[in-house]
């Protein structure tokens, strides 16, 4: 069980234990945590969720309570895992939302995954542009792993994750994260969490930034009910990053919630759960034909400016949907 009731099933797929939430009735919410959380970071608004709809909310390969292995950490492996999950669940179809990194595993579910797919919603997701935190950034360094040994040594440990705790409780605005990075930090304890996450972050982010963008696949979306929410006072990844949302998939819909952080769903999840509601029943789910992906993908986009004005240059198809998709 979890601290807050939640019981945590398992099931191996691939060989490979994969924890998750199931719980609640009715149509299927898929959540997806951003990188260096787990399920729990959905627990404010869980049990919200339930009274209306089927929650599954996994801790992905490498995080939480799920394995840690030598394995693929792509945002393609993550969305072929989800898909897989869904499957042994018996869950045909699902509105997925994803935070952060999540986002770009919920973009690329969608793309691969369109018949699979009633809805899509991003919360303070990545590939919208370049712009990341150092913190981030710094993941990607070669010293990063043996650094992060010596300040997970359980002294130090200790005190790093009690000062994050300490400064988020003086409800400081630019702290009001860093109970979540406390969690991270203690995270980081286990190598193989640590390995990890150097993959995952190796994949989408080098030292100037993000790598991977939303841009030349964005025109996708017009065959998918999109809902973009971001808090304003974002110190992760820029909130200017929402209005990029509203040029690249201009049928989206762009909430952004004031004296929110990077974690929008945990500064207000009631309003963030009204949104969600608001969006799933004023929408309906998209209706995945092999005809209408076709012409789709022949026409293209209809403004090739699109990438320029969003600001995020495109990069080869393989990586195109990377930390958000399309």
């Amino acid at each position: 069980m979890t601290g807050s009731g939640h019981e945590v099933s398992y099931v191996d797929i691939h060989g490979h234990r994969r924890a998750y939430v199931k719980v609640g009735e009715g149509p299927a919410l898929l959540l997806l945590h951003g990188l260096g959380c787990d399920h729990t970071t959905w627990h404010p608004i869980i049990e919200s969720l339930a009274r209306r709809y089927t929650v599954i909310a996994p801790d992905l390969l490498g995080h939480g309570m799920s394995d840690k292995p030598r394995a693929d950490y792509s945002v393609g492996g993550y969305a072929n895992g989800m898909r897989d999950l869904l499957t042994v669940l018996g869950i045909d179809r699902v509105t997925v939302v994803g935070h952060s990194f999540g986002g770009g595993v919920a973009m690329q579910f969608a793309y691969q995954f369109p018949e699979r797919t009633e809805r899509m919603m991003l919360v303070s997701t990545g590939g919208l542009g370049p712009e990341v935190s150092p913190a981030i950034r710094a993941i990607t360094t070669p010293g990063f792993h043996y650094t992060m040994g010596v300040l997970t040594l359980p002294g130090v440990r200790h005190i790093g994750v009690a000062g994050l705790r300490a400064l988020a409780a003086t409800g400081w605005k630019p702290a009001r994260d860093l109970d979540e990075v406390a969690d991270i930090y203690e995270s980081f304890k286990d190598p193989r969490s640590r390995a990890a996450i150097r993959h995952v972050v190796r994949a989408v982010v080098d030292w100037r930034g993000q790598i991977v963008t939303m841009s030349d696949r964005a025109y996708l979306t017009e065959a998918l009910p999109m809902c973009v929410i971001w808090g304003q006072d974002d110190a992760v990844i820029p909130v200017r990053h929402a209005s990029n949302a509203a040029v690249l998939a201009p049928m989206a819909r762009v909430e952004v919630i004031p004296n929110a952080g990077h974690f929008p769903h945990k500064d207000h999840p009631q309003r963030f759960v009204k949104i969600l509601n608001e969006f799933i029943r004023t929408t309906q789910p998209a209706a995945y034909t092999r005809g209408r992906w076709r012409s789709l993908l022949t026409n293209g986009p209809a403004r090739p400016a699109l990438q320029a004005e969003a600001g995020v240059a495109p990069i080869a198809p393989v990586h195109a949907i990377g930390n958000a998709g399309a």
